[in-house]
């Protein structure tokens, strides 16, 4: 079965300048590539994180707040 490859849209970013945007050290984009948790792309030797293969990681780890409804006594 052949897999459908989406193209990635907006800016390619190094590993560096994901890592800025993440607020991490280069070492956590390193190892999203290595355990195929982020889409990356390979350019010869080079790998670049499509900026948005970077919201969409972004967005999947967003956790809404919890809303307690507090009950009156009376």
């Amino acid at each position: 079965m052949a897999t459908k490859k989406t193209r990635p849209t907006g800016r390619l970013l190094t590993v560096a300048q994901a890592a800025e945007l993440l607020n991490t050290s280069e070492r956590y984009p390193r190892r999203l590539i290595e355990e195929r948790r982020i889409t990356f792309v390979r350019i010869g030797r080079h790998v670049r994180i499509p900026e948005s293969a970077l919201e969409e990681f972004i967005t999947a780890g967003v956790v809404e707040p919890l809303r307690l409804h507090l009950r009156r006594v009376a």
